[in-house]
């Protein structure tokens, strides 16, 4: 399926680690978009869709084969892309995502016998880039002690050390003008205003009336 890779609405995506607080940074920019008056899509993937539902049940019951896994991932997206992201940034409006394909490299890529690079490659012409990626990036020492301390969960098979300080390290290599690390190891109100301050631009670049509201 060929994608649009140009539309009226802005397309932001959180990347990062589990327990870089992705969820409470988009739900905290997602009320303050509400509260403005816009109307912001909030979604996550996988998604609650069966090729998603079947990635989170993984976790748990025991990961599938690479190919599965990227194949089921591919699935999702592209479902994901086609029912909900690109009509509403068709109509103008303000995307958020809970992970993309960046995760899909990060984590898929560092499978045993996997390879970032091809992954990326794979993504990147199969997928549209979004207006602007945030990545939340922090120690995954700190990650862990918030998905225990914080949570109260034992972390999954998507959540070992080694894992992490793997797809923290892919992360950091998928730096450009579109992908902005942010320090998350501060508290949430620092790091809720360090993600206003960078999605604002990119409000402003595509919806300046939108970006007046927002800054009246």
């Amino acid at each position: 399926m060929d994608f649009p890779t140009q539309w009226p609405g802005v397309f932001l995506v959180f990347e990062g680690i589990d327990g870089a607080g992705k969820s409470t940074q988009i739900r905290l920019l997602g009320e303050r978009l509400s509260a403005a008056g816009l109307d912001p899509v909030l979604s996550r993937e996988p998604t609650d869709g069966p090729w998603g539902r079947r990635i989170r049940e993984s976790a748990t019951t025991g990961r599938m084969s690479p190919a599965d896994e990227l194949q089921a991932f591919i699935h999702d997206r592209t479902e994901h892309l086609d029912q909900l992201v690109l009509p509403a940034l068709a109509a103008g409006r303000i995307v958020i995502l809970d992970r993309y394909f960046y995760s899909t490299i990060a984590y898929q890529g560092t499978r045993p016998g996997g390879d970032p690079a091809a992954v990326r490659l794979a993504m990147e012409s199969r997928f549209p880039a979004p207006d602007l990626i945030l990545w939340l990036d922090l120690p995954p020492s700190l990650a862990l002690r918030r998905i225990t301390a914080h949570r109260g969960e034992v972390p999954n098979e998507f959540e070992r050390h080694e894992g992490l300080e793997q797809a923290r390290t892919v992360f950091a290599s998928l730096a450009s003008d579109h992908f902005r690390r942010i320090d998350a190891s501060v508290d949430e109100a620092a790091l809720s205003s360090a993600v206003w301050n960078t999605a604002l631009p990119a409000i402003q670049a595509k919806l300046p009336a939108a970006y007046a509201r927002l800054t009246a």
